[in-house]
């Protein structure tokens, strides 16, 4: 009886293992029992997400790659590069106008980022401890020249110093560069005081401290880093402006934007003063991203 039980078992083990490979045979799938046409679709989205993230990046950045090997063109051509050559280099330092539009666009840009981010400091954190009803009307407010047009902005500004009598010079022109920033500063800022706990502020006050010292020594080491990420912002949206530029600056006053517009003829000098601002530009983000990083390493080996 024994030897009969084990038999029927063993078959019944067989022709369960018989079924198994005829469901196989019929739905392949892995070992996990997933479908194959599962597998091939999810293969089929990471491929197409992988391509639009590679067009994206290549949409983006294939340009700035074309600039900056063009500037290294022997030639005059744009679109046939004829070998290495520093030339247009040597051109862009030989050209006083150039080199004067580099100096006042990093003036202007210089200028116009130190107040912007000490001003959007200073009203994010006011605005922080806003009532509700306030802080959203003028926050509301403050959008207006993040969404309006560049034009619009830039008229506003135009009329604004006709008004006063404020004659269109650097002054000018650092003023309306401030305006158009400070936004940019204060949306940058005031996520990151959402996120701050109002009790270590308070108790430092009960503590001693004085609001300045609160201020100093509590708020503002917790949101540096949207203090320089609006900075961030502030200065290259004043290096990149042009509209309002060119309605709030006199007739001498040049920024880069407005050379390269007013240029009579393009030539390759242009690429080599973008090529070594992305390279100025880089170099500062790179800075900003591994500073903290050192910091925080430091930081994590003086702990006990």
């Amino acid at each position: 009886m024994g030897n009969e039980s084990n038999k029927r078992l063993a078959g019944l083990a067989l022709i369960k293992e018989g079924e198994l490979e005829t469901a196989k045979k019929k739905r392949p799938g892995d070992i996990s029992g997933e479908p194959m046409q599962q597998k091939s679709g999810k293969k089929l989205s990471r491929i197409f997400s992988s391509s639009y993230l590679v067009l994206i990046l290549l949409f983006v950045y294939l340009p700035i790659v074309y600039l900056v090997l063009f500037s290294f063109n022997a030639g005059k051509s744009q679109t046939s590069f004829t070998g290495f050559s520093l030339r247009w280099y040597e051109n862009m330092f030989r050209d006083r106008t150039m080199l004067e539009s580099i100096y006042v666009t990093l003036i202007v840009a210089v200028i116009s980022t130190a107040v912007s981010t000490v001003l959007g400091t200073i009203a994010a954190i006011g605005l922080s401890k806003a009532r509700k009803l306030i802080r959203s009307a003028v926050l509301e407010i403050n959008n207006l020249p993040v969404l309006n047009p560049d034009i619009v902005t830039a008229i506003g500004l135009m009329l604004l110093f006709m008004s006063i009598k404020l004659q269109g010079g650097m002054l000018t022109l650092i003023l309306s560069h401030i305006s158009f920033c400070v936004p940019y500063v204060i949306l940058s800022v005031m996520p990151k005081l959402r996120q701050l706990d109002d009790n270590v502020a308070e108790a430092a006050l009960d503590l001693g401290a004085t609001p300045f010292k609160a201020l100093t020594r509590v708020i503002i080491p917790q949101i540096s880093p949207a203090i320089l990420t609006g900075a961030l912002i502030a200065f290259s949206m004043s290096l990149d402006d042009f509209v309002v530029s060119y309605f709030n600056a006199s007739a001498g006053i040049n920024t880069i934007s407005m050379y390269v517009y007013s240029m009579k003829r393009y030539n390759l000098s242009v690429n080599a003063m973008a090529t070594l601002i992305v390279v100025a530009v880089t170099l500062i983000l790179i800075i900003a991203n591994v500073v903290p990083v050192i910091k925080d390493k430091k930081a994590q080996k003086e702990e006990p």
